[in-house]
């Protein structure tokens, strides 16, 4: 029932442009882990991390014409339990060459935490720096239509 109303929300060529994508995403900040590659350290994304990047790319549409104008993003993302720490950068890094051109673009950005043990999730919505007040009033719908989880 959720996947149902969560495929209604792909509505990616618009402006504002919504996005749902199922998972959990993993804090861009606590997901670099060190490894030695050839003997030389390096910083990697965590498991996590890669994991959700995987599922991401196969779970987002792209748009036919990417934004390469400022855009304004507007998230909430549904967390499986307490423990995560609200961070949206790695979302911010994959929606581009979906969504927009470069993640430079994001000029503004608003970000809602919520919780969701059995379906962990983001609602994303991407508008043009002047179309804000859209994109925010999209993001509440977009919670309102799911019954405010």
């Amino acid at each position: 029932m959720i996947a149902n109303r969560l495929e209604k929300c792909n509505s990616v060529d618009g402006d504002p442009c919504t996005i749902s994508i199922l998972g959990e995403p993993a804090s861009k900040a606590n997901s670099r882990r060190f490894v030695l590659i050839g003997g030389k350290p390096r910083f990697i994304k965590s498991k996590k991390a890669l994991d959700y990047t995987k599922n991401f790319k196969s779970q987002c549409p792209a748009r036919r014409e990417l934004f390469e104008e400022d855009v304004f993003v507007a998230i909430k993302i549904y967390y499986g339990s307490r423990r995560p720490d609200l961070d949206a950068s790695l979302l911010l890094d994959l929606l581009q060459d979906y969504v927009y051109t470069n993640d430079r673009l994001v000029k503004g950005q608003y970000l809602e935490w919520g919780l969701d043990r059995d379906n962990p999730r983001s609602l994303i919505v991407v508008a043009t720096l002047n179309k804000k007040d859209s994109a925010l009033r999209k993001l509440s719908e977009l919670v309102s239509n799911e019954g405010g989880s």
